[in-house]
């Protein structure tokens, strides 16, 4: 089954706060956070969804007058580890629809599936930030340029709303 994407709503939050719980063992969104993420305007936090429950979600972050865009979180149900892959589609088409060009993120060194994920999706790594996370760990810097060539501007009206 496909997955649909929208923006995720304050109803979400418990899902949210679940899912998030149960896909990492550190470093993770307090609900606090999750609940301003979700009303920010600076903020995206894009719903995957499956026959209504939530099945992922991703958190684009936008600074004014930046065309940078951030991915700052995305996690996926472990029986939905494929969804990831739309899911990062559906965060880059977000970040274009912002008029955002690179989009950029973080993520744990010893993550080899993130990694081989952002790596089959054209991420380049450009750096490191070393004992980025509470427990020490370094994190890789990856990008990627948003071209909004015919593949993005084609796909550019299923942006989240």
């Amino acid at each position: 089954m496909q997955a649909k994407f929208r923006a995720a709503s304050v109803a979400d939050l418990g899902a949210l706060i679940d899912l998030e719980n149960r896909s990492f063992s550190s470093d993770r969104l307090s609900p606090e956070s999750l609940r301003r993420l979700v009303s920010s305007p600076s903020a995206a936090v894009i719903a995957a969804t499956t026959d209504r429950a939530l099945a992922g979600y991703a958190v684009v972050l936008f600074r004014s007058g930046s065309r940078i865009a951030r991915l700052y979180s995305l996690a996926v149900e472990p029986d939905r580890r494929g969804l990831g892959r739309e899911l990062l589609g559906a965060a880059e088409r977000e970040a274009a629809s912002r008029d955002c060009s690179v989009l950029r993120l973080e993520v744990r060194q010893d993550n080899a599936r993130a990694i081989g994920l952002y790596e089959r999706a054209s991420y380049r790594r450009f750096g490191q930030k070393p004992h980025y996370y509470a427990d020490g760990a370094t994190a890789l810097r990856f990008e990627k340029s948003l071209k909004l060539d015919a593949e993005i501007a084609g796909r550019a009206g299923t942006a989240v709303a």
